[in-house]
């Protein structure tokens, strides 16, 4: 079941008389609910226009009356003449007790009218200032919904999560009531930084969906009419039970044959049988697992040259039981590479998530510990490490907040000594520097260049890219709040720049710090050799996406995730810019991005490979899978000096913030010929 965000229709919006009071901000365009000319006499138009703070943009509403009022509580928010047919226009008029002066006040951001049952919307779904506003069948877009600016207080945190009756498909949750200075409307039950559903603000239990046979941390978020967002209470980590008790392993699987491009093997086999179902395949070389996948083929790159290797595989089902391992074979590879990837070796372990990287001209690697706070040196070539320290003031989420991306400038450290930062903090995200001097740390210089980033448990977002213009690019996610990505005065969601010392430069499209909007989760920056900007960006439940970043650009988050149309026209949208990739999000999950010669390579999570495109024009074309379950969870991609790869794994301990949980890998990719 897909519930989302801005898709809930129970109406249980209670203020008490004149509770709110403040403007209500058109989430299209950022502009006010305004009486046109600031008239007070009975029949002025409705328009939206740049809010200004006027007693005409000043609304208050009662619940006793359901009324929206302005001119001090004299004028109410009214259809004209009493029609209810889409189009009617809004105007401002003398209060009386008639239905068409009556609204419900959705926990989505729409106002939908008690007489017509029909919502607040501008003529012909316009967004400039002037336009006006009427009466307009409810579609659930962004030219209907509506921000109560007067409240910008979050409710608590929900506490005391409780599982009952659970079963290998289904679950009961409950948990203790949040508090709000106004009112709690809605809850929000995630599961592992994906949204299930959404109930009412009354409600404290709900029934769940679940999936036989994982383990799942459950958490919920509180929010309020006006569209703030608590920070997730407690996880509760569930495993699920399989629905059926399952001992029989699969079948061995049979013809396995292999063949050599240099020093990349590729393998297939013919299916096995199962008395439930076959879920997936392991292979083997040389005794040991290098991979898992669900088809019936695999690739291993990157071996080495003039060498004879042993391939086995065997079969797997829902329920963990393994077969046999299949006859083997022996395949001996060439001379010399002759593929997109060469080798791939072990430049380090770790126990915390490494999670920003930068290279050094010496061919050393700076590295974020996620969970641990610290900047780590590496020297790679003899393995050798230095703690450079900890970061002040980062916290975690007890998800995936905490000592995030790390960027340098081309001139680091010569004649620019600054390491720049994302990190969370108890309060906020926000963005960093500290000088990097004679190898070490220097605490007295940091500097905060921005806060205000939203937080929350997950979509914290967090990689930092210094474009070819000199300024400082910023991937932040919408704190769990998808109404935070569609507003541009709201720093979450979006992609930002800013000068290397903070400022904001001049020639952004929003006047503040927002390049482009619209983005759920996005982990992944890296600029084409035409200095254009990539971005890889989490999905919800249905697909992750690749995009090519404009100037101003909107990206269609909560509406439209990937392709797929969410709520209202969704993905067709006016405006919404398209991805120029996608994947499922089991196959991706994807973090960090990074180009090398106009090839774009993909790390992913949850869909355990790496993915690589060649850059064609504004297309990604020649799609490749490497490492699908050699190394698990891929979180960081990074150019190297000498043009080939660093990689990072993120395999354990990557939903929680305890420091020192994980067995993670830093690799080195050596790529062929691109």
């Amino acid at each position: 079941m897909k519930q989302f965000l801005f898709l809930f229709s129970v109406l249980i919006f209670f203020f008490g008389c004149n509770s709110f009071a403040g403007p209500l901000i058109h989430r299209a365009s950022n502009l006010c609910l305004d009486v046109r000319a600031a008239s007070s006499t009975p029949g002025a138009l409705v328009q939206i226009y740049a809010c200004h703070g006027g007693v005409n943009q000043n609304w208050a509403y009662s619940a006793s009356t359901s009324q929206l009022r302005t001119f001090n509580g004299t004028r109410c928010l009214d259809a004209s003449g009493e029609q209810t047919s889409a189009g009617t226009q809004i105007i401002s008029y003398t209060c009386h007790t008639l239905a068409n002066q009556q609204w419900r006040l959705m926990t989505d951001g729409s106002i939908v009218g008690v007489q017509s049952g029909r919502c607040l919307g501008t003529a012909g779904a316009s967004n400039a200032s002037g336009s006006l506003v009427q009466l307009a069948n409810c579609n659930g877009s962004l030219s209907q919904k509506w921000t109560l600016q007067g409240d910008t207080q979050p409710p608590t945190a929900p506490s005391g999560l409780q599982v009952s009756s659970l079963t290998c498909n289904s679950a009961s949750l409950k948990w203790n009531a949040s508090t709000d200075n106004v009112a709690v409307t809605a809850y929000d039950i995630y599961h592992d930084g994906q949204l299930m559903k959404s109930v009412t603000g009354t409600t404290l239990s709900t029934s769940l969906t679940l999936t036989p046979g994982a383990t799942w941390g459950l958490y919920v978020n509180a929010r309020d009419a006006a569209g703030n967002v608590s920070q997730a209470g407690p996880t509760l980590t569930i495993r699920i039970p399989q629905c059926t008790t399952d001992t029989q392993k699969p079948t061995v699987p049979t013809g396995l044959q292999g063949s050599v491009n240099g020093t990349t093997v590729s393998l297939r086999w013919n299916a096995s049988t199962d008395n439930v179902g076959v879920t997936g395949y392991e292979i083997y070389r040389n005794n040991l697992r290098v991979g898992s996948v669900s088809t019936l083929t695999f690739t291993d790159s990157g071996l080495s040259a003039n060498t004879t290797y042993s391939y086995a595989v065997a079969a797997r089902d829902a329920q963990g039981n393994v077969s046999a391992l299949s006859a083997p074979i022996s395949l001996r590879t060439g001379s010399a590479c002759s593929t997109t990837v060469c080798s791939v070796s072990q430049a380090t372990t770790e126990t915390d998530i490494p999670w920003g990287l930068v290279t050094l001209p010496d061919g050393n690697i700076l590295y974020s510990r996620r969970d641990a706070f610290d900047i780590i040196r590496l020297n790679p070539t003899i393995g050798a490490k230095a703690n450079l320290g900890r970061i002040p003031n980062v916290a975690g989420t007890d998800g995936e907040g905490g000592l995030l991306g790390l960027a340098i400038t081309p001139q680091f450290p010569s004649t620019d000594p600054w390491l720049y930062i994302y990190h969370t903090s108890p309060t906020d995200n926000r963005i960093v520097r500290i000088q990097y001097v004679n190898g070490a740390l220097s605490p007295s210089t940091l500097q905060v260049l921005l806060t205000g980033i939203g937080r929350n448990k997950f979509h914290n977002g967090g990689r930092l890219r210094f474009g070819p213009d000199g300024k400082l690019y910023a991937a932040t996610g919408d704190a769990q709040n998808g109404a935070n990505a569609q507003n541009i005065n709201n720093l979450a969601g979006k992609i930002l720049r800013l000068n290397p010392d903070g400022s904001r430069p001049t020639d952004n499209p929003f006047g503040n710090y927002v390049w482009s909007y619209g983005h759920r989760n996005p982990q992944g920056l890296a600029f084409d050799s035409q200095g254009r900007l990539w971005e890889q960006e989490f999905g919800n439940t249905i697909m992750d996406e690749t995009n090519l970043i404009q100037r101003g650009g909107n990206y269609g988050w909560p509406s439209c995730e990937g392709t797929a149309s969410i709520v209202g026209s969704g993905c067709a949208t006016a405006g919404y810019l398209a991805p120029k990739y996608t994947t499922t999000v089991a196959a991706g999950s994807c973090s960090g991005i990074a180009i090398v010669q106009d090839h774009l390579f993909v790390a992913c999570l949850r869909g355990t490979r790496m993915y690589h495109h060649e850059i064609s024009g504004t297309s990604l074309i020649n799609s490749q899978q490497f490492f699908v379950g050699t190394y698990g969870r891929l979180r960081t991609i990074e150019p190297s000096r000498d043009g080939g790869l660093w990689l990072t794994t993120s395999n354990s301990g990557d939903k929680d913030s305890i420091a020192n949980n994980s067995n993670e890998r830093i690799l080195k990719v050596i790529l062929g010929e691109l």
